[in-house]
């Protein structure tokens, strides 16, 4: 079956920092970074990204849930960042407009929410 038109599915990585809704992760127990020294692992995670998946729309699909399963703070990570389908109002409103306002395919810039700082690749 194919989901509703309208829903997105997207991975999307997080770098959580000391004033996150909940500052601890699967990765770290006691998140101290401030949100400055987070924005700057993210603006490196998403440049690795973007350079390890030139080649094609698969590729950067790949670097992105390689690189989000070893540094995600979210939970998704062992799913390489998958949030799988989801419509409007299942997700932090920032959050969800950033997502929706990519088109199939695209690597978000930085998105703030209540959770920490994020990348989003939309696949659907």
């Amino acid at each position: 079956a194919s989901a509703p038109s309208d829903e997105v599915g997207c991975l999307h990585l997080l770098v959580k920092h000391r004033e996150s809704r909940r500052p601890a992760s699967w990765r770290n127990d006691n998140i101290t970074i401030t949100k400055a020294e987070a924005s700057e692992q993210l603006a490196a995670h998403r440049a690795s990204i973007v350079a390890d998946g030139a080649d094609s729309a698969d590729s950067l699909r790949r670097a992105f849930e390689a690189l989000a399963a070893e540094v995600s703070d979210c939970s998704s990570a062992r799913r390489g960042g998958d949030l799988g389908m989801f419509g409007r109002g299942q997700m932090q409103a920032a959050f969800e407009n950033a997502a929706y306002a990519l088109q199939v395919g695209e690597l978000s810039q930085e998105v703030d929410s209540d959770s920490g700082l994020h990348i989003i690749l939309r696949y659907a």
